[in-house]
């Protein structure tokens, strides 16, 4: 059976994703905001995209 592309659902699934990461980058905002006003520090920025120290890739 060939695929048939079901272009609402791509577009729905693409909207739900850009609205969560949207929603969560608010809720990263709000939390420095709160540990800001309460006088704790920072959390430790995340490291990103590089690759694993120990991973064959690394080299």
């Amino acid at each position: 059976m060939v695929f048939k592309p079901n272009y609402n659902f791509q577009r729905a699934e693409r909207e739900r994703a850009k609205e969560a990461k949207a929603e969560a980058k608010k809720a990263e905002k709000a939390e420095a905001k709160r540990r800001a006003a309460a006088g704790e520090p920072p959390l430790p920025e995340p490291a990103g995209d590089d690759p694993v120290p120990d991973s064959p890739d690394a080299a």
